[in-house]
């Protein structure tokens, strides 16, 4: 699937350090907990190297005061792009977090091929915390027209609730971005490729993409990842 770098949905802004990094999205310091979906592509000359990176920035950010989960995923159809799913307890963690990571991001910075895109979300529809060992996540980001926001949010809790019950899930999340709540990014994690092909095929599914055609705003972005862990 052709992939659209940065998103119009797994934690930090790649930033130079000799220049002025633009403002984030406002983040409500209420939000507990803070889910924040991180999407990354680096050179492919650079696969290796940038890995390795990540997954040191992966376990400083598992062992910083406050953090809840951390996920590093990558694209195997295009091994340069990676994903960073975490969670904080609130945004005071996560802020805490980030001062001290500096020497990740600005290593990563040198071998980006663009800039990090950050997506803050609180949750919408989520189970536990813990992080299962899954062979497939899939990430989806979900855009849909704000006068049907509603709308949505009762089909996409429909589906959650259907798909965790399917053989093979082992978790399902809809996460609702904080600064557009129309935006939303849905974080699956599946046994096998073979029960996620099951579930695509499945009456709740259809019955979720019937009914998010009347009412996007943009493409349907599913994207399957395998973990680095």
């Amino acid at each position: 699937m052709a992939l659209r770098w940065p998103l119009a949905l797994l934690c930090l802004s790649v930033v130079d350090s000799s220049a002025q990094a633009p403002a984030g999205p406002q983040v409500p310091a209420d939000v507990s907990p803070l889910y924040v979906v991180t999407y990354l592509e680096l050179r492919p000359t650079a696969q290796s190297e940038g890995a390795a990176l990540l997954r040191s920035w992966q376990e400083a950010q598992r062992r910083a005061q406050g953090n809840l989960r951390a996920e590093l995923v990558r694209n195997p159809a295009r091994p340069g792009q990676f994903v960073i799913i975490a969670a904080w307890r609130d945004k005071a963690a996560f802020d805490a977090a980030a001062s001290t990571t500096q020497e990740w991001r600005e290593k990563l910075h040198a071998l980006r091929n663009s800039p990090a895109d950050d997506r803050f979300h609180s949750a919408f529809s989520t189970g536990k915390l813990d992080t299962p060992r899954g062979a497939l996540y899939v990430v989806t980001h979900v855009d849909v027209v704000p006068p049907r926001r509603e709308d949505a949010q009762a089909a996409l809790k429909a589906l959650a609730e259907a798909s965790r019950a399917a053989e093979g899930n082992l978790r399902y999340e809809v996460l609702q971005q904080t600064n557009r709540l129309n935006h939303f990014t849905l974080v699956e994690t599946w046994r096998s490729r073979q029960a996620f092909d099951a579930n695509g095929m499945s009456p709740h599914q259809r019955e979720f993409r019937d009914k998010l055609a009347q009412m996007t705003g943009a493409l349907y972005d599913e994207r399957l990842y395998e973990s680095l862990d």
